[in-house]
């Protein structure tokens, strides 16, 4: 399902680093993450991470979210998504936040319907 994902944002990684993103998934504290099954087969994950907030409480970052392809249109994406905002709210986060692609039209459909964009543009530093 990783590599999944992984293909569909156009980014390649070595076997032995999707081995260690799995040991830090399963050791970590701080990383959190939920599958959806359907029929004992995995169809969708997500992975989300609590993080400090000058201003307010915990805010929690939905990190990845992805739906196999076979499983699309059944609404396991809005389920994963209400699944982390319950683990927000026990959590007493201030709020939940994700990010897309621009041109990924068919997720920002749904985002459109359950979320708010409130027109922030990412930036990203590369080291090196």
């Amino acid at each position: 399902m990783v590599r999944s994902y992984k293909t569909f944002y156009e980014t390649e990684l070595p076997d032995s680093k999707y081995e260690e993103i799995w040991n830090r998934l399963l050791s970590s504290h701080r990383i959190f993450g939920f599958g959806a099954h359907l029929h004992g087969n995995l169809i969708g994950i997500t992975h989300y991470v609590f993080q400090p907030n000058i201003w307010k409480e915990d805010v929690c970052y939905l990190q990845d979210l992805f739906v196999d392809e076979t499983a699309r249109g059944l609404g396991v994406a809005r389920a994963l998504i209400e699944r982390v905002a319950q683990a927000a709210r026990d959590h007493a986060a201030s709020g939940l936040y994700w990010q897309t692609h621009k041109d990924n039209f068919t997720a920002r459909a749904l985002y459109d319907k359950i979320a708010h964009h409130k027109g922030f543009i990412r930036y990203d530093y590369t080291f090196g």
